[in-house]
């Protein structure tokens, strides 16, 4: 599971290293959360090609996935490989949940799910994601969770509310990897921030000058997504397909030469 991928040099992080670790690391299946792909916030059907070509299987987003009108229809057309929290209106385009098949011919549930604390108005996460367990968990094998949220103590309620239910619950958004990966004693593996897929020489994906202008001013900037020390951040995380739950769990990173 990649951690929210910024813009492009996010894009080419996922593009020339995801292939390779695929095989380094013989790993099934690959979740990234593109909601940043296009620039530093949004994503568009060019910026989600390119994560599908370089072996991405399900793309995950957040509370910026609605920036670009063109992704509206992809949420729809393309529901198979993008998905949206789960806890945004019913009235939106796309769904929070998807199921396909990994490498092995297991069957993965991917599920998208957005924070309330600090965070644009969504519905109850923890409600929605009981929700789409109770009706949609027969017959999937594992199930990933990607929790899109600002605060670590509702990323870390949401891991101990689905330990033992869920493979995996990991958290996207805010940009900074936390130490905290484990296993939970149910057999839930847990992260509160995957972290950050792009140019960490920034102020979380964007030019330093720009983000320290905004704060010594308090005036409105144009965001310019950094380009320097490209990185990619993720978990790996080993499932046991007869029970879905997790042996293991370990971070991943990787520097573009």
């Amino acid at each position: 599971m990649i951690g929210d991928v910024v813009g492009r040099p996010g894009r080419t992080a996922v593009r020339d290293l995801v292939p390779g670790l695929r095989d380094e690391l013989d790993i099934d299946f690959v979740v990234a959360n593109g909601e940043n792909s296009a620039g530093w916030a949004g994503i568009t059907r060019k910026t989600l090609d390119g994560l599908l070509r370089a072996g991405v299987d399900v793309v995950t987003s957040g509370n910026h996935i609605y920036r670009y009108p063109e992704v509206l229809p992809l949420l729809d057309a393309r529901r198979d490989r993008l998905i949206r929290p789960a806890n945004h209106s019913g009235l939106a385009p796309g769904a929070g949940l998807v199921v396909r098949e990994d490498r092995s011919g297991r069957r993965v549930g991917v599920i998208n799910l957005q924070g309330r604390v600090f965070m644009d108005p969504a519905d109850d996460p923890f409600a929605a994601v009981e929700r789409l367990l109770a009706e949609r968990a027969a017959g999937v094998d594992v199930i990933l969770v990607d929790f899109h949220a600002e605060a670590t103590s509702e990323k870390v309620a949401m891991g101990w509310f689905l330990d033992g239910k869920v493979g995996v619950v990991a958290g996207t958004h805010t940009h900074v990897p936390t130490a905290d990966a484990r296993v939970l004693p149910g057999g839930t593996a847990h992260v509160s921030d995957i972290g950050m897929t792009g140019p960490h020489d920034s102020c979380l994906g964007v030019e330093t000058e720009i983000i320290l202008k905004r704060f010594r001013t308090g005036l409105p900037q144009r965001f310019d997504v950094a380009k320097g020390n490209v990185r990619l951040q993720a978990v790996l995380v080993d499932l046991d397909p007869e029970s879905g739950l997790a042996r293991s769990i370990e971070r991943v990173e990787r520097k573009l030469p």
